[in-house]
């Protein structure tokens, strides 16, 4: 059985990993006994901005899982973080397409969130110093012509993540991708994407866990996000085929996971086999 050496810590994606949808995947609450009996920390770092790091926590709560506040990271989180780093306290007005997930830490960082059609130009109304997107289920052509107002006005323009589908239980359905197209397409501007597979997010999952990248393995179930943003960030990755991407794929991109598995339940058992 495959064994993975020099273990110290994982960083986890959730969708396709953990469930799908709000169903949770067989073996999950076998999969987080095991890690709690093996001592083995993780992060749940997910591209998904939609929920609050205490959705996911209650999320999981629902499915019988008990998990931590610092073992949630979210890409809205982290790129609040990175917003939070980059831009000055005088450029602090962003127009935000996405959810509580994403609007509440913006806020907790700082940043004023304006309204719909809050532009310049429109009587007093001050306009917004960036756009952020996630993925938002309320979406609207409103939303989507405020950013654009504001894109065309000099806003700078960052993203969440730039997944073009979702996993559900229904299959998949739109990401955030879709809202970056929408808008690339009417403005001719690319934004900044926080999250996988740029490696900041795994960055930022590496200094809560206190691991390197050299100990960590990264687990998911997307090739192009999960996967290579590990290769970027030099994490050793497991590709779950439990989720988005199967194996055909690897036949037509230029890098790979380290080991590819099933499910968590395959896991499962080889963190049990390391022990032995």
């Amino acid at each position: 059985m495959t064994k993975i050496d020099n273990l110290s810590g994982l960083i986890i994606d959730m969708d396709g990993v953990l469930w799908h949808g709000n169903q949770a995947m067989v073996g999950l609450v076998d999969f987080f006994s095991c890690l709690r009996e093996q001592a083995i920390p993780f992060v749940l770092a997910t591209n998904n901005a939609s929920l609050t790091q205490q959705q996911y926590i209650d999320k999981l709560a629902q499915m019988g899982v008990t998990v931590l506040a610092k073992e949630v990271l979210t890409s809205s989180m982290a790129t609040a973080t990175y917003l939070d780093e980059h831009f000055p306290k005088d450029k602090r007005r962003a127009y935000v397409i996405g959810e509580a997930g994403l609007t509440e830490p913006l806020q907790a960082a700082g940043f004023t969130l304006t309204d719909v059609y809050e532009v310049n130009g429109n009587g007093d109304a001050v306009g917004a110093d960036l756009v952020v997107s996630g993925l938002d289920r309320t979406l609207t052509w409103d939303k989507l012509s405020t950013a654009t107002l504001h894109l065309n006005q000099g806003a700078a323009f960052y993203a969440t993540n730039s997944d073009s589908t979702l996993p559900t239980e229904l299959g998949d359905m739109m990401g955030n991708g879709g809202t970056l197209a929408a808008l690339e397409a009417v403005t001719g501007q690319k934004p900044i994407s926080i999250g996988k597979p740029e490696p900041i997010l795994y960055q930022q999952a590496l200094s809560v866990l206190g691991t390197t990248a050299d100990n960590t393995v990264a687990i998911g179930d997307r090739l192009n996000t999960d996967i290579l943003g590990a290769v970027k960030a030099g994490l050793r990755s497991i590709l779950v085929l439990s989720g988005i991407s199967d194996r055909d794929e690897l036949e037509h991109i230029d890098y790979a996971p380290t080991w590819i598995m099933q499910d968590i339940n395959d896991i499962t058992a080889i963190l049990r086999n390391n022990r032995h």
